[in-house]
């Protein structure tokens, strides 16, 4: 028996800032910095998104991506300053009217951030060959407008981790961009810098990884400026935001075992679904998988087991 998934929160007296793919996040009033800069709070759900569409709720996913998203924030923190007061979560459910009937499930799955003013575009980054980026260089040798080498493998290592942007469309796909265009989104500083941070992130982030026994073969971030400094948001090498192979079972030239929502995605494709209409519902065997993947993942960059205690 699965679980019950939070899907949707809906907390009186506070005003919803956003509500995003997997995120609901709330102004909380009354917390200002010195300098006036609001404060959210950011809710993690158990939605997952594919394909540019909401298509499921996984049980805990949500608390796993916020988990996940917080052990990375202080660990990059060195590298690159983050939106995160704090992940306190009693502090969190403080923000909350006591006896609130949610207030339990934002457990775990809720962080008090800086509001920052979002960059609207997608920084990923690429360490092997896979996915969307296999199918554009199997077309003409290219991924985002570089030129790779002939005769790579699918899922090949490549020999330096490339910056292969896209737009962050608010309804339907996102789109791949070269830097070029990125230069015209942003500015030449602005578009050097995320490029910059976002490499910067992957190569310190990827033998982190590796000692839990996980590849990162491609991530995205996101980025927001704060008091005049480009800072990461949202959330940071989840499941959700990356792929992510298992290590002991890598071998390029095929598709790899993963530990992120690759299996939905590929049972999505094989449903028949024109990714137009409604999504299909998933069966309850993968909702299950996925959220054991999940848990793998946590367990295996974190070092803790699953669930914590709060």
């Amino acid at each position: 028996m699965i679980p019950t998934a939070l899907i949707k929160t809906n907390i009186p007296g506070k005003k919803l800032f956003s509500r995003g793919k997997v995120r609901d996040t709330y102004l909380i009033p009354g917390w200002r910095r010195t300098n006036g800069r609001e404060i959210l709070l950011m809710i993690t759900t158990d939605r997952l998104s594919a394909f540019d569409a909401m298509v499921a709720a996984v049980p805990d996913a949500g608390k796993l991506r916020n988990l996940i998203s917080f052990f990375w924030f202080g660990f990059l923190e060195s590298i690159c300053p983050n939106h995160v007061i704090s992940a306190d979560q009693q502090l969190c459910a403080a923000t909350v009217k006591e006896g609130h009937r949610q207030t339990n499930d934002l457990l775990g799955r809720s962080l008090l951030v800086h509001k920052a003013w979002p960059i609207m575009v997608e920084c990923v980054v690429r360490g092997f060959l896979a996915g969307s980026a296999w199918e554009s260089y199997r077309k003409n040798g290219k991924v985002c407008g570089i030129k790779l080498p002939s005769g790579l493998k699918e899922a090949e290592e490549l020999s330096e981790p490339i910056f292969t942007p896209t737009t962050k469309a608010n309804a339907g796909h996102d789109e791949p961009i070269d830097f070029d265009a990125l230069v015209k989104m942003v500015g030449g500083n602005v578009a050097e810098e995320l490029r910059r941070l976002s490499l910067k992130i992957y190569k310190t982030a990827v033998p982190v990884a590796k000692l839990g026994g996980i590849i990162i073969a491609d991530t995205k971030f996101e980025f927001g400026i704060i008091d005049g400094k480009l800072c990461l948001i949202d959330e940071a090498l989840t499941p959700d935001s990356s792929r992510f192979w298992d290590l002991a079972r890598y071998s390029p030239g095929r598709s790899q075992p993963s530990f992120d929502k690759q299996p939905v995605r590929d049972w999505l494709e094989k449903s028949g679904w024109d990714k137009k209409s409604p999504p299909p519902k998933l069966s309850g065997q993968v909702i299950a998988e996925t959220q054991e993947r999940y848990i793998a993942c946590y367990q295996k960059i974190v070092g803790k087991r699953y669930p914590p205690e709060y």
